[in-house]
């Protein structure tokens, strides 16, 4: 039978793992070589050269035009060392992609020869269109001028036989209009907020790195099948299909044996992943079947967000020389888990501390206590701009959904500093207090040695938890990019670290002691931040209920998360902090909204097009056949005997009937309810319109064209199932 579906399967028998020829050299040896790091800067640069990019990237100093010119010439020697013959800039623009334009390095020269050719301008600025681009109304279509300009703090990089320079986009009237823009500034925010508030401890703290280490989340599905399902292909997902009989029920997945040929991918994924300077360290099976997650060692946060940029760019590329198909959709399944990003977020200083650990002595520990109570006041006063940033069409399929945390921001620290806060909350007094982060466990099994108890537990169903030394924000969409939570986290940590440094001033102008002064502070930030903490289970209904008695907000659709960005609070935050203008931000808030609208129609019409061109013909074709039989029946059986059997046989043409008229009608109402909302100009009403109004009908159509696919043959169906795309074959 010539059916799509089968022909898919076949082609996924027997696959063996690629033999992937892997270098007779320790990672350490290669790890890097592909990126224009720190040793090959030593090389190929001049002294100059090397200390003014060092200078760059460690103190913010600008590069001149000349000391330009000497760094292009040594990063082309070097890249072409490398066999690269293009140069890029590579950007993040507001897409959530990563974008390039190749230029070569060959340039004719007289007499009909080349040289390869490239000076600082090229090095610095390039000039990609402006107008294709996401803008939010800040570019027409007639204004094109735009401009990438390179950032040193994060290494060029060789993709593809192409120099990669890591750029900002910004247009021709200087609004950013990328990602790395406003994370740069909120980074410099941080730095000095952070710095001013640890020089209160220690003198020699001069700089302070926001550090990110992110986990990616993914699925792998057969290539061949991926392509025999027009839904995934075109909107990552999807929009049907019942459930397999056996999924992620008996939890014997996660941390399972990796199979051979992913192990095949993960290890070719990773030797590419190290020789372009991402410190990929960890690799396992996720909870869902076909599920898996990776996740580097931290690194200083600008660089980590375009190492995840690059990572979700790398492992695609990988992957399909594998024949598989990567899915970084937060739900490309309903009924099993869905995928993250959680981004681990920490602080660290120029003299080697992490800013999140107790340290053990008084000073570290109330140096800890600071920054950990403003950073919790921080994510309290602007818990609605933290939901907003993650607010994606595809995590609304996933927060709330099969483990993963609710749209509800609250902050989870654990017992043993709960204890601690509540107990300065109730002092009348400064008091004495330790912060033990370890203590022995299990030292009474034989043979076991000594485990050691963190100061937390882990909750893993909270949005954002301290885990020890970091916190980690949950809530963030696989397939987003990290910036937009790097760059709201520190933003509203910094401006939280402003206002503890003038509220401490008032009190220590009064010539008081500084623990003195310090403790009171935290005590009532204490107090009007508490309702933001949860130590329970946020994927109970229970904590639905607690949370809306605290009036914590639980915005469940994208468009109605979005509107906290366009909030004066928010706006002025932005604003103050100087991150974003006004205009950059209401920009972000129609992109937002657009991105959600097109997402949406999308998934709507590829939804219409399957059930009315695959689904309902392959069912009324099966029908047909059922009618064929009790006809057939009727001519060779008796009357009584046929009126039993018949009757089953009616029945189950009966119900297929109902589940396609029910299907016909919804399709129809759904495309009204879309020529409706299209015919709205209002950006934010047109998304609620299809929020509201369109997006409802998709599960009504997905209920009668699972219950078709039970009924209908299995050697019919056109499309591959649940039960063969979540196991690799």
């Amino acid at each position: 039978m010539d059916n799509i579906r089968f022909r898919a399967l076949e082609m996924t028998m027997g696959r063996t793992p690629k033999v992937v020829d892997f270098p007779n050299k320790k990672a350490s040896e290669y790890f890097g070589e592909l990126t224009f790091n720190r040793v090959a800067m030593k090389e190929f640069l001049t002294e100059e050269a090397y200390n003014a990019v060092i200078n760059s990237i460690e103190k913010g100093e600008k590069i001149d035009r000349r000391i330009a010119d000497q760094v292009a010439a040594g990063m082309k020697a070097w890249a072409m060392s490398q066999g690269a013959t293009h140069y890029t800039h590579w950007f993040l623009p507001l897409t959530g992609a990563t974008a390039e334009k190749h230029d070569a390095f060959i340039s004719p020269v007289e007499g009909g020869s080349g040289i390869e050719k490239f000076r600082g301008i090229e090095l610095t600025q390039q000039e990609p269109d402006a107008s294709s681009f996401p803008s939010g109304g800040i570019r027409s279509t007639f204004e094109a001028r735009g401009y990438t300009a390179w950032d040193p703090s994060s290494p060029a990089f060789i993709m593809d036989r192409t120099l990669c320079i890591p750029s900002v986009f910004i247009s021709y009237t200087g609004e950013a209009l990328d990602y790395k823009t406003p994370l740069l500034r909120a980074l410099h925010s941080i730095d000095k907020a952070a710095v001013e508030v640890c020089q209160l401890f220690d003198k020699d703290v001069t700089k302070v790195f926001a550090t990110l280490g992110w986990e990616q989340e993914y699925f792998l599905v057969d290539k061949s099948l991926f392509s025999a399902r027009p839904d995934l292909v075109l909107t990552g997902r999807t929009l049907f299909g019942h459930s397999s009989a056996k999924d992620q029920q008996l939890e014997d997945h996660y941390f399972g044996t990796i199979p051979q040929r992913v192990m095949a991918f993960m290890q070719e994924f990773e030797l590419e992943a190290h020789r372009l300077g991402i410190p990929v360290k960890t690799r396992h099976n996720e909870v869902a079947p076909n599920q898996f997650e990776c996740a580097p060692v931290f690194e200083e946060a600008n660089l980590s967000v375009d190492h995840n940029q690059l990572m979700m760019h790398l492992i695609e590329k990988v992957a399909s020389r594998h024949n598989f198909t990567v899915l970084l959709h937060e739900k490309p399944f309903s009924g099993v888990n869905g995928s993250g990003k959680h981004n681990n977020w920490s602080l660290s200083t120029n003299t080697k501390e992490n800013l999140l650990s107790a340290g053990n002595n008084a000073k570290t520990e109330l140096r800890f206590l600071t920054f950990l109570v403003n950073i919790v006041k921080a994510v309290h006063d602007n818990a609605d701009l933290l939901r907003a940033i993650i607010a994606t069409p595809g995590n609304d399929h996933r927060l709330g959904a099969n483990e993963a945390p609710p749209g509800i921001i609250s902050v989870f620290i654990g017992a043993q500093l709960t204890h601690w806060l509540n107990t300065i909350e109730k002092s009348d007094k400064n008091f004495k207090f330790s912060l033990d982060s370890d203590t022995g466990l299990l030292k009474n099994f034989p043979k076991i040695p000594e485990i050691l108890l963190d100061n937390t537990d882990r909750n893993r169903t909270s949005p954002f938890a301290f885990t020890g030394n970091k916190f980690e924000f949950r809530a963030v969409g696989s397939s987003h990019s990290c910036a937009p939570a790097m760059i709201a986290l520190n933003m509203i940590v910094a401006d939280q670290l402003n206002k503890f440094l003038k509220d401490l001033k008032a009190v220590t102008g009064k010539k008081v002691k500084l623990d003195d002064a310090i403790l009171p502070i935290l005590k009532k930030y204490i107090k009007v931040s508490k309702n933001i903490r949860f130590e329970g289970n946020n994927y109970g209904q229970e904590w639905l209920k607690e949370a809306a008695k605290r009036g914590l907000s639980n915005h469940k659709t994208t468009p109605d998360a979005l509107k906290a960005l366009v909030e004066k609070k928010y706006v002025d935050l932005f604003v103050r902090t100087q991150v974003l203008t006004e205009r950059e931000v209401h920009a972000r808030f129609e992109i937002g909204l657009e991105d959600y609208t097109k997402k949406i129609q999308i998934e709507s019409r590829v939804l219409g097009d399957l059930v009315s061109n695959h689904v309902i013909p392959v069912a009324i074709r099966y029908q047909n056949i059922l009618v064929d039989n009790v006809k057939g029946l009727k001519q060779v059986l008796d009357l009584k005997t046929y009126g039993k059997i018949s009757q089953n046989q009616m029945e189950q043409i009966t119900e297929i009937s109902e589940h396609i008229d029910k299907i016909m009608t919804f399709v129809n109402d759904m495309t009204e309810a879309r020529k409706v909302a299209n015919r709205i100009t209002d950006p934010e009403e047109k998304a609620k319109s299809y929020c509201h109004h369109v997006f409802p009908y998709f599960e009504k159509i997905r209920y009668h064209s699972d219950k078709l696919e039970l009924m209908v043959d299995d050697e019919v169906w056109p499309l591959p199932k649940y039960r063969e795309l979540l196991f690799i074959h």
